[in-house]
């Protein structure tokens, strides 16, 4: 049984998405992962919208979380018609009607989890509704209430020396917290505070000498470098993951990093959202158990 994915930037397809977009033009997309490979809480993409690209209005069974890599869109919701730029994301309930459009001159690139994922055979779960009125898209603002369920994260977000509260947009809290342990630096992105009950997604980066040690969870997790490279190990496999490269780890999947004398940065998920308890199960903890009661015996 194989309980990871690895699949390299080279190795891309960019296809057309079908049910899931309904009447798109321009748009493609690079299904990483989904149910065809096993995940069961994980369909995680990365789409391209070319120039005056756009999809219909519609909705779909299951939530979806975003992050624009590049270029800029403009996403329609009844909450707000919002301008998305590189480093902008957000989340998109269960049910609420939506649609994407090209903005600018230049290709738009973003990632997407869908959880539960994308069933083909029930027309990936997805439905064209009437659609939103027309109104001038306005930027992604944290201190604005009409864009609630949208982020923006940039380079000095995780940076721990940038984060004094004259720096900060919004007042200091646990939704501008950074969180820096272990020569790894972790900014949480979509949760529950953004609206998300299903999925979180983060950014992740490791100093030169970060690590983190075998380790498995209750939950699938998602991971889409974008700088640098990290070694990585799947169930005993190790794997040189570069800027571009993706990787999917199941429950029960072991699985360890350790940076290979530079920074390296890349976006993870998580699906179902971590537990409130015993949301990691370190290999060397359950060991030195293992050791003590030798020793007892």
């Amino acid at each position: 049984m194989t309980r990871f994915v690895v699949r390299r930037a080279d190795e891309a397809e960019y296809r057309d998405p079908g049910a899931l977009a309904p009447a798109s033009q321009g748009l493609t997309r690079w299904r990483c992962v989904g149910e065809a490979d096993g995940a069961s809480h994980t369909d995680f993409g990365v789409n391209r919208l070319a120039p005056g690209g756009s999809t219909a209005t519609h909705v779909h069974s299951f939530e979806e979380s975003f992050h624009i890599l590049s270029g800029a869109v403009v996403l329609a919701t009844p909450e707000a018609t919002v301008r998305l730029v590189a480093g902008d994301y957000g989340v998109i309930p269960i049910g609420v009607p939506h649609a994407w459009r090209s903005a600018g001159d230049a290709e738009a690139v973003w990632c997407d989890l869908f959880t539960p994922p994308a069933r083909t055979r029930h027309a990936d779960d997805t439905y064209r509704v009437p659609e939103l009125p027309e109104r001038d898209p306005i930027p992604v603002d944290a201190r604005d209430p009409r864009t609630r369920s949208f982020g923006s994260i940039t380079r000095e977000h995780m940076d721990a020396g940038r984060q004094s509260q004259q720096l900060l947009a919004v007042s200091a809290s646990m939704r501008t917290a950074l969180l820096v342990y272990s020569g790894i630096t972790l900014k949480m992105m979509v949760d529950t505070d953004l609206g998300a009950t299903l999925a979180a997604m983060f950014m992740v980066r490791y100093a030169p000498d970060g690590v983190a040690g075998p380790h498995d969870h209750p939950l699938e997790e998602a991971y889409l470098v974008t700088e640098g490279e990290v070694r990585a190990t799947f169930d005993g496999q190790e794997f040189l993951l570069k800027e571009g490269d993706f990787a999917w780890a199941g429950v029960g999947c072991v699985h360890s990093f350790s940076a290979t004398g530079q920074e390296v940065q890349w976006l993870e998920t998580q699906a179902p959202q971590m537990p409130a308890r015993h949301a990691y199960r370190f290999a060397r903890d359950w060991q030195y158990l293992e050791e003590r009661l030798e020793e007892e015996s």
